[in-house]
């Protein structure tokens, strides 16, 4: 009996002893939640130069929210993206920001070392060359092979063309003093460009090299649109609060489209120029006056705007034509406006936001 029992307490005791050494149960492994995916690559993107903070707001146009900035070099301003859709091309330069008027006597020196064309590598965003291509350039356009670009340079009086594939400038076209506006028309035969100081556009033959024809306008012209056939030419007038209408076949002012309305100046200072593809409609920006004209081109004027932002000067329209975009200088933001609804969303971009530039995959 005492000895069954000694058994039993025995192993009472060594169960006991087993149960105290044993180690805790381990708590089961935590599973690290996913990464949540990347979102898609956006169909639509929005380039925006920033004149001040010399760099590139990347937009995407579905969503309507930035994606980043970066660095370019110094002022830049006109921008276009090359027909195969892999690089930007960005006028940057190194002149001294001054307004109309001013004596360029009171101002530093430019620094020519910062002129010149950037390539831009469209999926990394990063320069991958700066083309030197004239003193000052502040707007420029690619041909449709991709193969020559015509850029302004305003501080110089000429046109600077651009043998893409090696950089070199392989002609200079002399033209009236602070060219601005540059566009090729639709057939790729004729380039126009603004003089500002002449009041004119010079139609410059791609082939020969050579003008065509100078062509009086109006006061300051800043930009211009083409009709998709290449039939009419729109050119922003920005001392005029109108613009100009010409016949791109003969190269021949015809007349005025004026700007009318209430906005934040007594009168609209066109800026940049969009037309839509199928002609029914001019776009442009009415700098500092705020708005976003809407122009018939088949009338003499036009009272039919959108407020946009604080002066908006470049612009674009999105592939569907449903939206445009303008860039709103001193806010430094960008306009995203529904044509349907009229309604703006405003997203953020650098310092002084310039040139508008998009591209669809």
């Amino acid at each position: 009996m005492s000895t069954r029992y000694g058994w039993i307490g025995l192993g009472l005791v060594l169960f006991a002893m087993a149960a105290c050494s044993s180690e805790p149960p381990k708590p089961a492994p935590v599973t690290a939640a996913a990464a949540p995916a990347p979102p898609p690559e956006p169909r639509v993107k929005v380039y925006v130069t920033n004149e001040a903070s010399g760099d590139l707001t990347v937009i995407d146009g579905d969503r309507q929210t930035a994606i980043g900035t970066y660095p370019l070099g110094k002022r830049p301003r006109g921008i276009k993206v090359s027909p195969d859709g892999k690089s930007l091309f960005v006028a940057l330069s190194g002149s001294p920001t001054a307004g109309p008027g001013v004596d360029p006597k009171t101002l530093p020196p430019p620094d020519r070392n910062a002129d010149g064309i950037g390539e831009v590598d469209v999926a990394t965003h990063k320069v991958k060359r700066v083309i030197h291509a004239g003193n000052d350039p502040e707007q420029l356009d690619i041909s449709a092979d991709g193969q020559r670009l015509y850029v302004a340079n305003e501080d110089a009086a000429q046109v600077s063309i651009v043998d893409v594939p090696s950089g070199n400038v392989i002609a200079i076209v002399k033209m009236g003093d602070e060219p601005e506006g540059v566009t090729i028309r639709p057939d790729g035969k004729v380039v126009y460009v603004t003089s500002e100081d002449e009041g004119a556009v010079y139609a410059v033959d791609t082939a020969t090299q050579k003008v065509i024809k100078k062509v009086p306008v109006g006061h300051r012209p800043r930009s211009i649109g083409f009709l998709p056939d290449g039939s009419r030419a729109f050119v922003s007038l920005e001392n005029d609060g109108a613009i100009a209408v010409v016949d791109a076949k003969a190269h021949k002012f015809l007349h005025l489209i004026q700007l009318e309305g209430k906005g934040a100046t007594p009168k609209a200072r066109p800026m940049g120029i969009a037309v839509h593809p199928d002609g029914s409609t001019v776009y442009v920006t009415a700098g500092s006056f705020g708005h976003l004209f809407l122009v018939d081109p088949t009338k003499k004027s036009s009272a039919t705007s959108i407020e946009a932002g604080q002066r908006p000067w470049g612009v674009g329209l999105l592939p569907d034509s449903k939206t445009i975009v303008t860039a709103n200088g001193p806010s430094n933001d960008v306009s995203f406006i529904d044509l349907a609804t009229k309604t703006v969303k405003k997203v953020s971009a650098g310092t002084r936001p310039w040139g508008v530039a998009i591209a669809a995959r």
